[in-house]
């Protein structure tokens, strides 16, 4: 008896998100089956990564993150550029970890000059991402948004306590939004209809479910999107048919597993940069499995390695 392929046809489709504009313009989304399985569906837009770029960065980085940026870490305008002219980035994640005010407390002027010269200098779309401290970053991602009006910058994460400011600017100046919830699909769908609600049309929403890098709940990470994906598709939820974007180098890079020598543990093996490669990579590919359709990484040998398994399943 001949072998029959079982053919799963959905109702729904992933919205296509548009970041940038003109010649930087990138489109994300538009698929019509789950990840890479073309033989249920249109495969939509191939997923793409951005590489991060820091305004200050954490000195207990390890050296393999550290490396391929170290003429240009102190100057995120010029490692934005190298990122793109040197590592071919499609896209910068600029993140604004100097706002922070636990930490260098910069303003939101500050960070709005340097968000605009970043944009200017490089020649493909921008994400700008807060230092994650909700109060602050409502204040300057909103005058990120005013500086930068007609750009269509990637915006976020916007959160429970502060969506109202920053996706009011964002619909004001023309920018897009990353939607973030922790970790529970009915908190996913309550924030696209919290800042859709707004005015913000759903098209230019992308979803951030929380991502737990590899054996740190990435597989809870890996369960929210799986079933947010099915509940677009399979149920036609349109609430649920924004994009997804995955935070995650600075959840890999964080790991102890990146960080130990061959003499804390042995079995690790000694070359630890390649592990640390690795594991971003590998976290990456579990996000792309789950649904993923923009991935912020890190380390430029994990984006290479990322990049060439996301061709081989396109």
């Amino acid at each position: 008896m001949a072998f029959a392929a079982v053919s799963e046809k959905y109702s729904g489709k992933m919205r296509e998100l548009e970041i940038g504009s003109g010649d930087k313009k990138v489109v994300v989304g538009g698929q019509a089956s789950m990840p890479f399985c073309s033989f249920d569906g249109d495969l939509g837009n191939k997923p793409v990564v951005a590489m991060e770029v820091y305004d200050v960065v954490d000195p207990e980085w390890p050296a393999a993150v550290v490396d391929p940026f170290k003429d240009v870490i102190n100057d995120p305008i010029a490692w934005a550029k190298k990122d793109v002219e040197e590592y071919g980035a499609k896209m910068i994640c600029l993140q604004l970890a100097s706002t922070d005010p636990n930490g260098e407390n910069r303003d939101a002027d500050y960070a709005a000059d340097l968000v605009k010269k970043v944009a200017e200098a490089i020649s493909v779309p921008l994400m700008v991402w807060g230092s994650g401290n909700v109060e602050k970053d409502g204040e300057v991602l909103a005058k990120v948004c005013e500086a930068c009006e007609g750009m269509n910058l990637l915006i976020g994460p916007a959160v429970e306590e502060n969506y109202k400011k920053i996706a009011a600017n964002a619909l004001g100046y023309g920018h897009a939004v990353v939607s973030q919830s922790p970790i529970d699909v009915n908190m996913a769908k309550q924030m696209n209809i919290l800042i859709g609600n707004l005015g913000l049309p759903l098209e230019k929403i992308i979803m951030e479910p929380s991502t737990g890098a590899l054996g740190y709940g990435v597989e809870y990470t890996y369960s929210v999107m799986e079933r947010i994906s099915l509940a677009a598709l399979a149920q036609n939820d349109e609430k649920m048919q924004c994009p997804i974007i995955n935070d995650m180098g600075k959840e890999c890079w964080k790991s102890r597993e990146v960080k130990l020598t061959d003499k804390e543990e042995p079995s690790f093996g000694p070359d630890i940069e390649k592990r640390g490669v690795l594991w971003e990579a590998m976290t990456a590919v579990d996000m792309l499995l789950s649904g993923a359709n923009v991935l912020i990484m890190r380390n430029p040998h994990a984006v290479k390695l990322t990049e060439e398994i996301i061709d081989e399943l396109m």
